[in-house]
C-alpha cells in the first residue's frame, strides 16, 4: 500500500504551499550548469500539480521566484524567463485537460514582456477551469506584499473610504496578493534548509511546516503524499487544549 492510498480524503489540507529548493545544488551535485536543476525542478512541478488536482487538493501555491532572486547572475535568470515562457506555453494544455485554474502573485510588473504575455495568457485560457487552484508566486516578496497591504488601507483611511476602527484582519486580508484564498494550511519546503524565505508569511500564521532533504528535482508525487499523510497525524490546536479540540 502506497502513501497515497493511506490518505484521508476527507481531511486534506485545503490549501498547500511549497517552497521549491534545492535545483542549483541538485545540478552542482551532477556537474551541471545551475539551470540543469532548473529543467529537472519542472518535471517535479509537473507530477506534483498532477498528485495535487488526483486527490482533490484545493489551493497549490508554489515559490517560483523570489524578488531576491533578481540579484541572482543576469545569465540564469534570463535562463530562468526563458524556461518559465517554454514551460507555461508547453503545459497549457496539460492544465486544461486536468481542469487546473492558474493564477499568479508578486510584482509580475518586473517580469519580461514575454514571460509577462504568456503567464496573462495562460490565466486567461484556464479562468474558467474548476478543479485545483494552482498559483505561481513570482516576483515576490512577503514584506512588499504586506507592505502594500498596508499603503492600501492607508489610502482608504486618508480618503475616507475606512475607519481606522473598522480595520480589522479580514480587511487586510482582503488587501493581499491572496485574497479570496484560504491560508496555506501545510507549508512544505525541499532540500533540508528549515527557512521561510520571506514566503506567505502572513498567510502561514497557522500553517503546519514540513522540511525534506531531498532537492526539488527529486520530488514527486509520493513525496507530496508522505508529507499530507504527517500532516494528518498531526493535532491541530489553535491556541486550544487537546481536550478542547478532542
Amino acid at each position: 500500500m502506497g502513501y497515497k492510498d493511506k490518505i484521508d480524503l476527507l481531511k486534506l489540507p485545503k490549501h498547500i504551499a511549497i517552497i521549491m529548493d534545492g535545483n542549483g545544488r541538485w545540478a552542482k551535485d551532477k556537474g551541471k550548469l545551475r539551470i540543469f536543476g532548473h529543467h529537472n525542478g519542472v518535471l517535479s512541478v509537473r507530477d506534483v500539480v498532477e498528485g495535487a488536482a488526483e486527490l482533490g487538493v484545493g489551493y497549490l501555491t508554489l515559490y517560483t521566484f523570489s524578488s531576491e532572486n533578481w540579484n541572482r547572475p543576469k545569465l540564469e535568470v534570463m535562463a530562468i524567463m526563458e524556461l518559465m515562457v517554454s514551460t507555461i506555453h508547453k503545459e497549457i494544455d496539460r492544465l486544461m485537460k486536468n481542469n487546473v485554474c492558474l493564477k499568479a502573485i508578486g510584482d509580475l510588473d518586473m517580469l519580461p514582456g514575454k514571460c509577462h504575455d504568456e503567464l496573462m495568457s495562460a490565466i486567461n485560457k484556464t479562468a474558467a477551469n474548476t478543479g485545483l487552484v494552482l498559483t505561481l508566486a513570482l516576483s515576490y516578496s512577503s514584506r512588499r506584499e504586506i507592505l502594500q497591504a498596508v499603503k492600501q488601507i492607508a489610502g482608504k483611511v486618508q480618503n475616507g473610504e475606512l475607519k481606522i476602527d473598522d480595520i480589522d484582519e479580514e480587511i487586510f486580508e482582503n488587501n493581499l496578493y491572496t485574497t479570496g484564498m484560504p491560508n496555506p494550511e501545510l507549508l512544505i519546503r525541499t532540500s533540508g534548509e528549515y527557512r521561510i524565505s520571506n514566503y506567505l508569511l502572513w498567510q502561514i500564521a497557522y500553517a503546519e511546516l514540513y522540511f525534506t532533504p531531498k532537492l526539488w528535482p527529486d520530488f514527486r508525487k509520493e513525496d507530496l503524499y508522505a508529507a499530507i499523510l504527517d500532516y494528518q497525524k498531526r493535532e491541530r490546536r489553535f491556541g486550544m487544549t487537546s481536550e478542547q479540540v478532542n
